[in-house]
Parts: C-alpha cells; sequence; structure tokens
C-alpha cells in the first residue's frame, strides 16, 4: 500500500519513467572519402585520434583508448587560448569498422560519473564505391544540454572535425 506522501505525489518518484527513447539527439552526416576500417582505425589509436579529433587551433593530449565495451576513452582538450577541458568516459559499444558508442555517464567500473552530458554514437557504414557514410549523433539527457551542446558549437565542431578525418584517413 502507497504510503499518504506517495499517493498525493505520485510523480516525484525518481524510477518512475517511461523507458522510452527521448529524440535529444544532434546528429551529423558525412560521406568519408576512405573505407570504414581506416576511419575505425582513426578512432581506435590514440595516436592517430591526437591528430584530428579536436577543430585546430585546438589540440588533443593524454588520449587513452580501449576499445571495448567498459574500456576508457579519455583525452584532454586544450585551447588556443589557454583553455583546458579534461573528459572521461567509456566505451559502451565496439563493433569493429561499424559503430561505436562512447559515454560519459559511467567510470570504468561502471560506477555513475557525476553530471553525464551525452551519448556518443559513430556509425560507419561502407558505400558501394569504397568510402564511409559517417554518422555522429551526440545523444543527451534532456533539453537542455542539447541546446548546450548547439551553443557550444556542435555543428560547426564536430563538422570540422569530420572534415579533418576526411583529409587524415586518406594518408593512412
Amino acid at each position: 500500500m502507497a504510503n499518504e506522501t506517495e499517493a498525493q505525489h505520485p510523480n516525484d518518484n525518481p524510477c518512475d519513467i517511461d523507458g522510452a527513447a527521448h529524440a535529444f539527439d544532434l546528429v551529423l552526416e558525412r560521406i568519408i572519402d576512405a573505407p570504414p576500417e581506416k576511419v575505425f582505425k582513426a578512432y581506435t589509436d590514440a595516436s592517430i585520434l591526437s591528430q584530428w579529433f579536436v577543430p585546430k587551433p585546438w589540440r588533443l593530449s593524454d588520449a587513452i583508448v580501449e576499445p571495448r565495451p567498459g574500456g576508457r576513452f579519455n583525452f584532454t582538450m586544450h585551447g588556443p587560448n589557454g583553455e583546458v577541458f579534461p573528459n572521461a568516459g567509456i566505451f559502451l559499444e565496439v563493433v569493429p569498422n561499424r559503430r561505436l558508442i562512447t559515454t560519459d555517464a559511467f567510470t570504468p567500473d561502471w560506477k555513475p560519473s557525476g553530471q553525464p552530458f551525452m551519448v556518443a554514437r559513430i556509425e560507419m557504414e561502407p558505400t558501394a564505391d569504397g568510402k564511409t557514410k559517417y554518422t555522429a549523433t551526440a545523444s543527451h539527457w534532456n533539453e537542455a544540454t542539447l541546446k548546450q551542446h548547439e551553443q557550444m558549437g556542435f555543428h560547426d565542431g564536430w563538422g570540422t572535425v569530420a572534415d579533418q578525418l576526411n583529409a587524415l584517413v586518406k594518408t593512412l
């Protein structure tokens, strides 16, 4: 039997969710002029990731890439004016040459990491002409973090990074 407080405030239960996915996604699509194997390698080799994963003149350091569920996906972004943004996350799913899903919501020992920002999903679909249909999706928990990511420059930033990826994979 529910107590009186629960009866008065049935929606105050944080576990009372609808179980449905919500559409707080930002999506970027590109055709990358290389097969998915090269795109996957550019994501999963820390030394290669450091060459393209932030829009220049920003740079990336301290990349740790362990492409397996629960493996770390950590790096630090450095801005041209001394900005420093450490990022710590884990892989949720790794399908070689097809899909990478990461999040900042958990630590490598599957503990909540604090305030989660997003789940990133990278899809790599081979095309008939040997290229890759690249789809990057940033899924947010709510509209506020989606709007925050837009204001941080998602489209320009992730677009620039995809262009840098496209240029780099041609050399691999």
